[in-house]
């Protein structure tokens, strides 16, 4: 999202009452910005192959129909891991063969739905490939493969780390007589045909990403090599671009992976292979903005405090971990003009009741005063969809808007959750269940 983009956004969310009244916090998203990441995505992978490739955008990262729906105008499919990831992907008209399912805990039950539908299934492990085994007797279409752990090692931040000695994604390859297993595994299941595996997330640098999709592409060609036909067809190199939360700046971009991968894995690209990508947060972060009002100014320790109704409840991981996710904040005033004069250093707190309830601690910004607003930067993958319902705080609603000269028009994307909502969730038309 461009810096001036975002400044006429937020002035019109501010002059059209999105944050009037009852409303004192709410998200934006940029519908240019997400339809330029869309074609840069695929703009640098067409560079560097000729083969077919699916880009399957991670629905947990931005769990949002229209969403879904957008990127699918632009031909991105999607990757799902759960019953409600594919319910979501449906509902946006994403189409079979542009669904891929991975989760570690499928059900009978999904993967039923899976092979009947003909979406492609990576299988996590041995007790899951024997249901497969049962359920593929009967026919289908759906493509089928292996995710495999190239145990490459960990990243900066530990919980996102998926390919560790120890991860608990997928078939480990450097256990002890992992490998042979694998391959052999597949010699017995010729309509096992791809390879998948996921070694980047945030924390993860280019070039430890590149090396786990050169140890899957390795593998693919043992197995190729052993069956003496090219039984694996597709390898499925899933997603995990880091993003650049520190300043407007897009970096890394797709552009930089794909080079990097068609220097380090050539074989991966040259025409050979099909390929499957499962971008999310380097797909839609930079495009997503949370505004909140500032309710109340106060100071503390003679720390300023501007104590708003953005906090853990869109921006969870900041809250609890600050150090590995910082966000940038910038200040407007009450019109919703960027905010002018000398930079004070101040927190930002949430609404929550607990102390750590900081979207910001300690940041230095032009003094923020009671009706100010507060803009969250870079949050449009996995903070304002991923609801955290501390305090029963609602989901705030959710706007696309497309600016056009100097009009900014705004399309509801999700309605602010209502109270009602609220207390239907929390079991209302059972009130007297616990009675006797």
């Amino acid at each position: 999202m461009t810096v001036e983009r975002r400044n006429q956004a937020v002035r019109a969310a501010v002059e059209q009452g999105l944050l009037a009244g009852e409303q004192p916090v709410t998200a934006l998203l940029d519908v240019a910005g997400i339809r330029e990441s869309a074609a840069a995505l695929r703009a640098a992978f067409a560079a560097v192959t000729d083969a077919p490739v699916l880009h399957a955008f991670a629905v947990k990262a931005t769990p949002l129909v229209p969403v879904l729906a957008l990127l699918n105008t632009e031909g991105i499919g999607v990757e799902v891991a759960s019953p409600g990831e594919l319910a979501l992907a449906r509902a946006a008209g994403v189409r079979p063969e542009h669904t891929v399912l991975d989760s570690p805990a499928k059900t009978p039950a999904e993967l039923r739905e899976a092979l009947a539908l003909g979406i492609a299934v990576n299988a996590d492990n041995p007790q899951e490939l024997a249901r497969i085994d049962a359920l593929a007797a009967a026919g289908t279409a759906s493509p089928i493969g292996v995710r495999v752990n190239p145990q490459i090692g960990a990243g900066a931040i530990g919980a996102l780390s998926t390919a560790t000695a120890t991860s608990k994604f997928g078939f480990a390859l450097r256990d002890e007589g992992a490998r042979e297993s694998v391959v052999r595994m597949f010699l017995e299941r010729p309509w096992l045909t791809r390879l998948h595996t996921h070694s980047g997330s945030q924390g993860i640098p280019l070039a430890r990403m590149a090396e786990g999709v050169a140890a899957v592409y390795a593998l693919a060609e043992e197995i190729n090599a052993a069956a003496g036909r090219q039984q694996i067809e597709t390898v499925d190199i899933g997603g995990g671009l880091p993003v650049n939360f520190a300043s407007e700046e897009t970096t890394p971009t797709f552009e930089e992976y794909a080079r990097l991968l068609k220097r380090e894995v050539p074989g991966l690209l040259d025409g050979r292979y099909g390929l499957v990508t499962e971008f999310g947060r380097s797909l839609l972060a930079k495009h997503g903005t949370v505004l909140a009002r500032v309710e109340y100014a106060k100071v503390s320790g003679s720390r300023p405090i501007a104590v708003t109704h953005a906090g853990v409840q869109v921006a969870t991981r900041t809250v609890y971990d600050p150090v590995s996710w910082p966000l940038r904040i910038a200040a407007y005033d009450a019109k919703g003009r960027p905010k002018t004069g000398a930079e004070t250093v101040q927190d930002i707190a949430g609404p929550a009741c607990f102390a750590g309830d900081l979207l910001a601690e300690g940041r230095s910004l032009p003094l923020l005063e009671q009706g100010d607003v507060v803009a969250a930067l870079d949050t449009g993958a996995y903070y304002f969809t991923a609801h955290y319902g501390y305090n029963s705080l609602p989901r705030p609603a959710v706007h696309g808007f497309a600016v056009s000269a100097d009009t900014v028009d705004f399309s509801l994307v999700r309605a602010a959750q209502s109270a009602e909502e609220i207390v239907a969730e929390a079991g209302g038309d059972r009130a007297g269940a616990l009675l006797g």
